[in-house]
Formats: C-alpha cells, sequence, structure tokens
C-alpha cells in the first residue's frame, strides 16, 4: 500500500515537496488555502491581462532542472529560459547609470566605461571573493541538510578549513566597505542584502555569495512570468498522480502519542496521512496549526522578521528608459536599512525596484499597447510602530512622482493592483508581511532557522522560506526537495542519489 503524504501549502517548497514525492511512487495530496497556487509568486489580472505579484527573476535554475529530472522529464521541456540582456538598469541620484549584462565581463567593462578602471577592479575583486563564500558554504548551508553546531562538530578538518572562505565574523556592509570604495559598486552589493530582507549593517558577510550567485552565474526570465514556472510542476505532479485541492485551508495539524494522524481542515473534516509536509509559515504552525510544539514556538516566535513590502503594477506605455529590470537608488541608501530596522517606517526617500514583465518574462499588453510594470518598495514587517499602513498614500505619491521625472514610465500611467504588508499577512497567517521569513540579521542565523524534520513530531516536516535553506524561489524549492528526502529516509524509502542538488 502506497504512503500517503499531505502537503499543506502550495508555495514553491510545497510543490517541490509533492514533485519529489510523487517522483519516488508516494501518494501525495496539496492542500491550498487560496484558490491559486504558488504561495507568493502569484499572479493577479487588471483589464484581462495578467501578471505576477510576487518574485520577479530566476536564479540557480540548475535547482529546477535537478527536480524536474527527478520526476523524468527536463526543464526545458516544461519552461521557456529568458535571456535578458541588459538584465539590469541601476539608475544613481548623481544622475549616472549603468547596465548590467548576463555576460560579466561586458558587466565589467560597463563599469570601467561610466565609473573608471578603480571601481571595475573592486567590482572584480569583490565578485571573485563572493565567488569563494559560494563555493565554500553552498554545500553546507543551501544544498546541504540543515546546520547545527552538532553537524559542524562532527566536520571533517579538511572542511572546517574550507568554511574559512565563508568570512562568517564580518557584516556584509564591512566587507563591502573593506573591499570597495566606489559609492556605485557600494550601492549594488549593499542591495543583495535585501534579497533575502535582511540589514546589510548586521547580516553575516557570508551572505555577500548573492552578489556572485546573481551576477556571475545568472539571473533569468520565464517565459509567460514566473507563475510558469509552479503551473509546469503542477502539471507534472498531476502527470505522477499528485492530487492538488485549492479554497481549502487546514486548520490543525492532528497527532497521538506525538505521531502525526493527519489534518483537520476548516470545515471539520479529518484527513489521514502518514507524514505531513508543511509549507506554512513556520510561525502559523507553532503558533496555531500545531501548537503543542512548545520548542519550536519557543524558537520562532521572537525571530525579527525580514522586510516586507509595499507592491504595485503599473500600466505604462513601453519607455525605452527601462530595462527588464531597473533599480533607482536615494541619495543616502544606507537610511533604508536605518529606516525600516531602527526605526520600523517605510524609507523617507526609498528605493524603487520596478520590473517591466513584457521585457522581462514576454507578458502580453494591455488593448492600447501599454504593458505591466511591477513596482516594490521595501517596507518593514508588521511590528509595533511600523507606519507602512498609514504611510503607503505617501509612497504612492513618492513612486509615481519620482519614475515620471525620470521618463521610466509615461505621463498617464496609472497603478492597477497594490499590496501592503499587511494584506500580504492576511494571505500569509504568521508571516507579519515579512516576505522571506526571519532576518538573518546575525552569524547564528543560519543556526536558527528551523530544519526540514520536526523533531517533537514524528511524520511532520517542513518547506518553505521560513525554514532551512531560506527564502526565495530556488531555496524555497530546495526546502521542499529536502523535506521529500527526509520524508522518504524515515519512512525507509533509498533516496535516489539525484535527488541531492549540487553535488
Amino acid at each position: 500500500m502506497k504512503r500517503h503524504v499531505i502537503v499543506v501549502g502550495g508555495g514553491f517548497g510545497g510543490l517541490s515537496a509533492a514533485l519529489a514525492l510523487a517522483s519516488r511512487g508516494v501518494a501525495v495530496t496539496v492542500l491550498e488555502a487560496a484558490d491559486q497556487l504558488g504561495g507568493k509568486a502569484g499572479t493577479a489580472d487588471a483589464e484581462g491581462v495578467e501578471f505576477d505579484t510576487g518574485p520577479s527573476l530566476l536564479t540557480l535554475p540548475e535547482v529546477f532542472d535537478t527536480l524536474f529530472a527527478l520526476s523524468g522529464t527536463r526543464l526545458r521541456e516544461r519552461v521557456k529560459l529568458r535571456r535578458l540582456d541588459p538584465t539590469f538598469k541601476y539608475m544613481f541620484a548623481d544622475g549616472s547609470s549603468l547596465y548590467t549584462s548576463p555576460e560579466l565581463d561586458t558587466t565589467l567593462a560597463d563599469i570601467r566605461a561610466v565609473y573608471g578602471r578603480q571601481a571595475r577592479d573592486e567590482m572584480a575583486d569583490f565578485l571573485k571573493y563572493a565567488e569563494e563564500i559560494w563555493t565554500a558554504s553552498a554545500p553546507h548551508f543551501v544544498y546541504g541538510d540543515s546546520p547545527s553546531l552538532r553537524s559542524l562538530s562532527r566536520m571533517k578538518w579538511s572542511t572546517l578549513t574550507q568554511l574559512r572562505h565563508i568570512d562568517p565574523t564580518r557584516t556584509m556592509w564591512q566587507a563591502i566597505r573593506k573591499r570597495v570604495k566606489s559609492p556605485h559598486v557600494r550601492n549594488i552589493l549593499m542591495r543583495f542584502a535585501t534579497y533575502n530582507g535582511s540589514d546589510v549593517r548586521r547580516a553575516p558577510a557570508t551572505l555577500n555569495c548573492i552578489a556572485h550567485v546573481d551576477m556571475a552565474m545568472g539571473a533569468h526570465g520565464l517565459e509567460g512570468g514566473m507563475g510558469s514556472m509552479a503551473t509546469a510542476m503542477v502539471e507534472r505532479g498531476r502527470e505522477l498522480g499528485v492530487q492538488y485541492v485549492t479554497g481549502t485551508r487546514v486548520s490543525a495539524i492532528t497527532s497521538r502519542w506525538r505521531r502525526i494522524t493527519g489534518v483537520e481542515l476548516e470545515s471539520g473534516a479529518q484527513l489521514h496521512a502518514d507524514a505531513v509536509v508543511c509549507n506554512a509559515d513556520v510561525r502559523h504552525l507553532a503558533m496555531e496549526l500545531a501548537p503543542g510544539l512548545k520548542a519550536m514556538r519557543s524558537r520562532v516566535e521572537n525571530l525579527d522578521p525580514s522586510m516586507s513590502a509595499i507592491n504595485y503594477v503599473i500600466k505604462s506605455k513601453r519607455r525605452r528608459a527601462r530595462a527588464p529590470h531597473t533599480v533607482v537608488f536615494p541619495d543616502r541608501y544606507m537610511a533604508e536599512f536605518e529606516d525600516i530596522f531602527d526605526h520600523r517606517r517605510v524609507p523617507q526617500e526609498p528605493t524603487i525596484y520596478l520590473c517591466d514583465q513584457s521585457l522581462s518574462h514576454g507578458r502580453a499588453p494591455f488593448d492600447d499597447g501599454s504593458v505591466p510594470v511591477f513596482a516594490m518598495v521595501n517596507a518593514p514587517a508588521i511590528q509595533p510602530g511600523s507606519n507602512a499602513e498609514t504611510d503607503e498614500p505617501r509612497v504612492r505619491e513618492f513612486v509615481m512622482t519620482r519614475i515620471k521625472a525620470l521618463g521610466l514610465v509615461d505621463a498617464d500611467a496609472e497603478i492597477v493592483w497594490s499590496r501592503t504588508p499587511q494584506q500580504l499577512e492576511d494571505r500569509f497567517p504568521g508571516s507579519r508581511g515579512s516576505i522571506y521569513g526571519s532576518a538573518s540579521n546575525s552569524a547564528r542565523s543560519a543556526f536558527t532557522r528551523p530544519g526540514n524534520r520536526v523533531r517533537e513530531l514524528r511524520g511532520l516536516y517542513l518547506a518553505g522560506g521560513t525554514v532551512h535553506p531560506g527564502g526565495g524561489v530556488p531555496l524555497c524549492t530546495l526546502s521542499g526537495m529536502a523535506a521529500a528526502r527526509a520524508v522518504l529516509e524515515d519512512v525507509g524509502s533509498r533516496v535516489a542519489p539525484d535527488m541531492a542538488v549540487g553535488s
């Protein structure tokens, strides 16, 4: 008789866990409270035009190569990656701008042309340093099992020696400040702290590896939008027998004698399972779905949340000034981190991120030829004293005035969709509106983030951006694969070598 696993939540973590388990012959049911699968990589529409409302670019496509290969197909048979050249346009307060390319040599040449040889050399040197961090850390902190002090104590001396390259004793900002003098290059590198919603002044320098992942390993668009990856995962899952049930909220994870028995639905119905993979926010799990997890609750209830955001989708005519991804920096970028993490307020002069979804993902235009442009302003998560909800009208006015003045949207551009931190919390209970779970604002962050197996309750496993290895589309996907691997290990199934990524 087949083992039956219930996956609670249809984000990338849950979808990848379901696909990996089904690939090994496990019967899987995915339960999603919303009417749409994909989690934070959601879609919406206006005037009949669909657009993405979450993640805007794809990194580490090899993660999905592995997942789809595991299921007996190929990534490129399911989705079409888009090579974006240029990829980003960075606009600075002094009026200068820089384009980045999929080819690192081209980017470095452009930096030299705009800001001089020293700036070019600083970026090249920093990216070599970032690559060393990635090479040393990825096998243990990204692709491997959840790290712990115990797992570190078991490592060979040669491995521990290699880990000296991850630069764990400094912060991201300390490392950037030491290696880079160019204010323009500094801004670009500081921004990578926001890729997991952290404070560049406090996050460990290990996270500088994000610069290597984004700038050297490549960032891609997806034909049809980021939601097309979720669609591809669901379609392959259905072919393997996964059952997807949307519009169905789980109210509790049930157990007996410290062993999972299944889930209880909001309707009162009870569903049996041999194991449960929870893709909900881990705070929602510990505080509401399974409040008996005392150790888990103690571990997560007081963790500092990562950044949230105020998002808009703008209907705008096509503009030559836009790249697929455009970043408009303020005069003093560090003030953004001070405002969000020290004062718990939306930055007084926020950085504006734009994604032209036509250029990035080939999204269809509106009837008048306008295209959807996703806009994002970083904001504090919902905490006492945070002002994102009351400050949203000011932010809306600031964003539209600024990008119109810069020629990034036309004078008649209009907002057709928006979302605040409170709306994120409403959609993802327990998140406090944060995008990436807890902030990685200390060297201990990798060790305090919950792992993929819950020791307190046999048969319960975790996936998603609030657990190991962290937030972002590829890491959420890895979390689901790690949860599936743990399920298969515990039920006695042989885990094939190709379940692992990055080995």
